[in-house]
């Protein structure tokens, strides 16, 4: 059975939560499965290094993982109007897929939570897609024919679904945003069972 890699880092738990309705979009096409990994934080002082397994949530992401996958959907909060460090991290890692070429005409597409409205949603989107384009990936977006995109108060763009998490990181994903991550992880599985 073929899987989508839904790849996401998470610090306050709304990417993992939406990383969790896309899989289940995925999991909603016939012989698809969705293959949920996260990446390790990163430091910026020297220290003993993390256990290679986290002691709860998804399993940490491995080259493997991402060669082997016949689909990419990758999430990360909003940093400055960019992805998140320990994404970034892992994405400078893959030159050996990159040099290979493993990864060309895989689709991919991408899913953001940020702590305001306007914190860089979209800008974030759009450069976690730069290194994709590289690695030879197919970008997927969001159709307006979900009727949420037109209508949301909240998050949810054309370049991927969004969330906006609020300040304290304590808003609930939205019924428009739990409907627009399960149409994208759906969409990207069957864009993946057609490639």
């Amino acid at each position: 059975m073929s899987y989508i890699l839904v790849l996401y880092y998470s610090r306050y738990g709304a990417v993992k939560e939406m990383a969790q309705h896309i899989a289940r979009g995925v999991e909603s096409v016939n012989k698809m499965e969705a293959h949920i990994r996260t990446v390790p934080p990163v430091d910026t002082t020297i220290k003993t290094p993390d256990p290679s397994v986290p002691e709860s949530g998804a399993p940490y992401v491995t080259l493997d993982d991402l060669k082997n996958c016949a689909g990419l959907a990758l999430g990360s909060p909003t940093r400055f109007g960019n992805m998140a460090a320990p994404m970034k991290h892992f994405i400078d890692g893959t030159s050996s897929l990159w040099l290979s070429g493993s990864l060309v005409n895989k689709p991919a597409t991408v899913f953001t939570s940020t702590a305001s409205m306007h914190g860089g949603q979209e800008t974030t989107l759009l450069s976690m897609m730069l290194p994709l384009f590289h690695l030879g990936f197919i970008l997927v977006g969001v159709p307006y024919t979900e009727a949420p995109l037109n209508t949301t108060q909240s998050g949810g763009t054309p370049y991927g679904t969004s969330h906006f998490a609020g300040t304290k990181s304590n808003n609930p994903l939205t019924e428009d945003e739990k409907h627009l991550c399960f149409a994208q992880g759906k969409r990207i599985a069957m864009l993946a069972a057609k490639l």
